[in-house]
């Protein structure tokens, strides 16, 4: 069963799933378990402060794929500048040592991919494709929402 709903605003209506990647800065293996449980967690967060719900969120060993759900008013790239901004800053807070692994810099490099995601069809496929990704190791999901939830 798909985890996706329309959201309902009070002059539309609209169903929009992108498909997120983002690498770690010079595609450093600097995903580990608490870095992910932090990336986890802080993106749970923003869901409460952002019109923006994450139904999967997997990592690889350099970069992290995200399911993401959201509204016409926020472009694809200010989805991607929120999620990395935000996930950047709560990482090197509670994960110092990440920052030292990358010289002082920034976690996330400096561009993304980011692309459409159709309901019918295409968001399982999106879900499949992402999950075949790990060629080094196993694509690991760190959250799936598997609940509807309106904004």
């Amino acid at each position: 069963m798909s985890s996706s709903t329309h959201i309902h605003k009070s002059h539309n209506v609209s169903l929009l799933l992108y498909h997120l990647v983002c690498s770690t800065k010079y595609r450093r293996f600097v995903l580990s378990p608490k870095v992910d449980r932090i990336l986890c967690q802080t993106c749970l967060d923003i869901q409460y402060r952002y019109e923006i719900q994450f139904l999967e969120i997997g990592t690889d060993r350099d970069h992290v794929h995200f399911l993401i759900q959201s509204v016409p008013t926020y472009s694809p790239t200010k989805i991607a500048r929120t999620i990395k901004s935000l996930t950047a800053r709560e990482i090197f807070f509670h994960a110092p040592g990440v920052k030292r692994a990358l010289w002082g810099g920034s976690f996330w490099g400096s561009g993304f991919y980011i692309n459409t995601v159709g309901r019918h069809g295409n968001e399982k496929t999106i879900a499949e494709y992402v999950k075949n990704q790990g060629k080094e190791k196993e694509y690991e999901v760190l959250h799936k929402n598997e609940q509807l939830r309106l904004f």
